[in-house]
């Protein structure tokens, strides 16, 4: 869908820009990657656990184990008096036969030869059943999910070493600025490792000349593409024309707020996505059009959004996709900006949502599902 620009060219509806960089394209090989570096990257499949864990019963405290049914009654009042010497298991160790709890040490008193019980036991009191950390049959870490550091607890526990992932691999080109500004090329570069993109090359810089720029998406080659400033229509921006010099222009303008010059194409079939150098435009531009080409190639789960009724309402402008930056409130969504987004708001937002090109926006009170901004 086109929409009338003010300098009097068309921009690409959002939906349009998507469908042709999504075109085809399909996630990453798997790779396998060491525990160490593994976090924030999204799993690929893994192989099932052949046999449960724990495979048989262990000791999850420090202590001494006993059979349960010989120390029915047994208090400080009356001991139970152990006929043989019992077995001492320290956390992780495996249940001797025939015990099935056991007491912490100040429940058990060793005078001379005698050891007495001062206290009676339930069966499975401080002990880790078999088969109650991880079932068989199913992997260490769920595919198709950013991997955090709670996920690597059964995957150590399992014995993994190493887990296979996705990790497509990401060119960022920042089209060197008159005044050296890089914070959103540096920003962009966070919000992408954080999706879990590798960046081999660290951001590249190049200068704003169209033979320039040509030749640093020469230079290399990647999964995604990703050039941030020199969209604009300044004398020195320079991007759209590099891309059309090289065949790789798709459109440039997108009916979205902010992030209008963005500029989209594919690059030798690769994706490229050119975003406008200002900062909180280079946002919106990752936030509706790059993160979307990231969950592709590493097959990610679908992202979950939380619904909450708005506390006030949304104005949006038919024809353009508004990027808007929510608060949680009590229960509620507080917006905080729609269209321009002042860094303060930035700073302060926990959620965005895209408001549709075809909507007016939506009233106090409405049910509006937002995506988190941090830790997403």
């Amino acid at each position: 869908m086109m929409f009338a620009r003010p300098n009097g060219f068309a921009l690409t509806g959002v939906e349009a820009a998507l469908a042709l960089l999504l075109d085809g394209l399909e996630p990453v090989a798997p790779v396998e990657v060491p525990l160490i570096e593994v976090a924030g990257c999204v799993a690929a499949g893994q192989p099932p656990l052949a046999q449960a864990l724990p495979t048989a019963d262990e000791a999850m405290i420090d202590g001494w184990a006993f059979a349960a049914a010989d120390l029915v009654g047994a208090s400080a009042y009356s001991p139970f008096v152990a006929v043989s010497p019992p077995s001492w298991v320290e956390v992780g160790q495996p249940m001797p036969a025939g015990c099935d709890c056991v007491l912490e040490p100040g429940l058990v008193e060793e005078i001379g030869p005698l050891v007495q019980v001062l206290a009676e036991a339930v069966p499975g009191q401080g002990v880790r059943r078999a088969g109650t950390d991880l079932p068989a049959g199913h992997p260490p870490v769920a595919a198709g999910r950013p991997v955090s550091p709670a996920d690597l607890l059964p995957a150590r526990r399992a014995g993994v070493t190493r887990l296979q992932v996705r990790r497509p691999s990401l060119r960022i080109i920042d089209i060197a600025a008159s005044d050296g500004a890089s914070s959103a090329s540096e920003t962009v570069a966070e919000l992408a490792r954080a999706a879990g993109a590798l960046i081999p090359a660290g951001i590249e810089t190049t200068g704003r000349a169209v033979a320039d720029i040509v030749a640093a998406l020469d230079a290399g080659s990647a999964d995604l593409v990703m050039l941030v400033g020199g969209t604009g229509a300044g004398r020195s921006d320079e991007v759209a024309a590099a891309l059309a010099a090289h065949g790789a222009l798709g459109a440039h303008g997108i009916a979205m707020a902010p992030g209008r010059t963005t500029a989209i194409g594919r690059l030798r079939g690769i994706p490229a996505i050119a975003l406008p150098g200002a900062p909180d435009q280079a946002l919106a531009g990752f936030l509706v059009l790059v993160l979307p080409v990231i969950d592709r190639l590493t097959a990610r789960c679908p992202r979950q959004a939380e619904t909450l009724p708005l506390a006030r309402k949304i104005a949006s402008s038919i024809g353009v996709t508004e990027l808007v930056l929510l608060r949680r409130g009590d229960r509620s969504w507080m917006p905080l900006a729609a269209g321009t987004l002042p860094l303060q708001c930035i700073a302060a937002a926990d959620a965005w949502l895209a408001v549709g090109a075809d909507s007016e926006g939506f009233a106090a009170g409405a049910e509006v599902s937002a995506f988190a901004l941090r830790n997403g």
